[in-house]
């Protein structure tokens, strides 16, 4: 099962987001999530239907609308739309005239029900704020952090 990378591409453009004190345009975060510009914008416009962040035209630019520490995860999971109808897992439309099909989707509800909630509740435990702290104490081995916000910031 794979949910779509939206949501990890989300987080990543927020944290490039609020680790730069110069305008970020799609093709920078394009560039450091190794993907296309046009992704990064799609992205970003879901980002900011959500109320998380404010998009420059024109010049470019993003900023956060929050501070990180009120941005959970779960937060960024359903601003990045990753799931249809906010069900994690998609169900088949089993023959009913079948003994086992007729009873399947009921005999699943509860325990993916259970599954999703499980997910969301760890997602909530973790705000954008907490992943920068982490990314600040990561050790940077061959390359100075001032290196890296030249070539990529």
């Amino acid at each position: 099962m794979k949910i779509s990378s939206r949501f990890t591409v989300a987080v990543h453009c927020l944290l490039f987001i609020s680790c730069s004190d110069e305008k970020i345009t799609s093709e920078k975060l394009a560039a450091s999530v190794n993907t296309n510009p046009v992704v990064i914008r799609k992205v970003l416009g879901k980002l900011k239907k959500a109320g998380l962040i404010e998009v420059y035209s024109g010049t470019g630019g993003a900023a956060l609308l929050k501070p990180a520490s009120s941005i959970t995860l779960l937060d960024i999971f359903h601003a990045a739309d990753v799931v249809d109808d906010n069900q994690l897992f998609s169900l088949h439309d089993p023959n009913l005239e079948c003994a086992v099909g007729k009873e399947v989707l009921p005999l699943l509800s509860n325990p993916l029900k259970t599954a999703q909630q499980a997910l969301e509740s760890s997602l909530e435990k973790t705000t954008l704020a907490d992943l920068l702290d982490q990314l600040n104490r990561k050790p940077v081995r061959s390359v100075s952090r001032s290196s890296i916000s030249t070539v990529l910031l």
